[in-house]
C-alpha cells in the first residue's frame, strides 16, 4: 500500500515537472519569436544602411543580407548636411533642458510631498488636471508665447516649453511620500532645513527614480521633433530630428534610402547605448519604492 502511494506521488511529480518544462519551453519560444519581431526593424535599418544605392535599387526582391557591405552611406550622411552641428545643438538642448527640468520637478515634487501650506491638495489636483489638456493646444499656446517674446530660432525658445513635466512631478511626489515621515520629523528636530533634508535624505533614497526620470527626459529631448520643427527655421538651430528631415529634402534626396537609413542609425546609436548602460537603473527605478530595502 505504501509503495503504491509512493509510486503515485512520483508519477504526480513527474507530470508536474513535465508540465513546468512544457510551459517554460513554450514561454521561451514565444519570447524568442517576439524578440525577433521587435528587433527585425533595427536589423533591417542597419542592413539597408550598409548597402550601396545601386545594390538597393537593383534588388527586385529585398535581400536579408548583403555580401558587399559599405560605409559610404555613413560618410554621405555627414557630408550632405552639417549633421555634426545638429548633434551639438541636440546635445546642448538635451543637457540644459534635462538639468532645468530636474531642478524644477524635484523642488515641486518635494513641496507637494512634504511642505504644509494652505490649499496644497487643491493646487496639486489642479496641477494634475493639466494632463487632461490636449498636447496640440499646449503647442499652439507655447508657439504664440515664444513668438510674442521674440524667441524663435533661439535655444531659449527651444528649451523653455520643456523645462517642466506634470507626469515627472507626480512620479517624484509619489516616491517622496514613500519615505517615512519619522525621518523628516527627526531631521526637523535636529534643526535640518528643508532644502538640506531634500539633498541629504530624499534625493539619495529616491535616486533610482530620479535617474529613471533623467533618462526618460534625455530620450524625450533627443527625439523631439514637432516643437523644434515649429519654432526653428534657421539651420543653425536644427536638432538631429530636424536634420533627418532636412537631409531627406535637401541632402541626398528621398530616393536614397540606404543613406537615409545610415543617418537614422547614427542618430539612434546614442539612445541605444544610453539604454544599455542604464537599463538596470531604469528597471530599478520603476519597480522599487522610495525606501531602500
Amino acid at each position: 500500500m505504501e509503495k503504491t502511494k509512493q509510486n503515485d506521488f512520483r508519477s504526480i511529480e513527474k507530470k508536474a515537472a513535465a508540465r513546468r518544462i512544457t510551459v517554460q519551453t513554450v514561454t521561451y519560444i514565444f519570447l524568442a519569436v517576439w524578440g525577433l519581431i521587435v528587433l527585425f526593424p533595427f536589423y533591417w535599418m542597419v542592413l539597408s544602411s550598409v548597402k550601396s544605392y545601386g545594390t538597393y535599387i537593383s534588388e527586385d526582391t529585398p535581400s536579408f543580407f548583403t555580401l558587399a557591405p559599405t560605409l559610404e552611406n555613413y560618410k554621405e550622411a555627414f557630408t550632405a548636411v552639417t549633421l555634426g552641428k545638429y548633434f551639438v545643438n541636440t546635445l546642448i538642448f538635451t543637457l540644459i533642458t534635462t538639468a532645468v527640468m530636474l531642478i524644477v520637478s524635484v523642488l515641486a515634487a518635494y513641496a507637494f510631498a512634504r511642505l504644509e501650506f494652505k490649499g496644497r491638495n487643491l493646487l496639486f489636483a489642479a496641477f494634475l488636471s493639466l494632463m487632461m489638456i490636449p498636447s496640440e493646444l499646449v503647442v499652439i499656446t507655447n508657439f504664440v508665447t515664444i513668438t510674442n517674446w521674440d524667441l524663435r530660432n533661439t535655444f531659449a525658445g527651444l528649451i523653455l516649453p520643456s523645462v517642466t513635466s506634470v507626469f515627472y512631478i507626480y512620479l517624484l511626489k509619489e516616491q517622496f511620500e514613500l519615505v517615512p515621515d519619522e525621518l523628516y520629523k527627526a531631521a526637523k528636530i535636529d534643526g535640518t532645513s528643508d532644502l538640506k533634508y531634500l539633498f541629504k535624505v530624499m534625493i539619495p533614497i529616491c535616486k533610482p527614480t530620479i535617474v529613471t526620470v533623467t533618462i526618460l527626459k534625455v530620450i524625450e529631448c533627443w527625439n523631439a521633433y514637432v516643437w523644434p520643427r515649429l519654432i526653428t527655421d534657421d539651420k543653425a538651430y536644427f536638432l538631429v530630428s530636424n536634420g533627418i528631415q532636412e537631409i531627406r529634402e535637401n541632402g541626398f534626396g528621398r530616393e536614397n534610402i540606404p543613406a537615409m537609413m545610415a543617418t537614422v542609425v547614427v542618430v539612434s546609436v546614442p539612445l541605444i547605448v544610453l539604454f544599455l548602460i542604464f537599463r538596470n537603473k531604469i528597471m530599478e527605478g520603476v519597480s522599487r519604492g522610495g525606501t531602500k530595502g
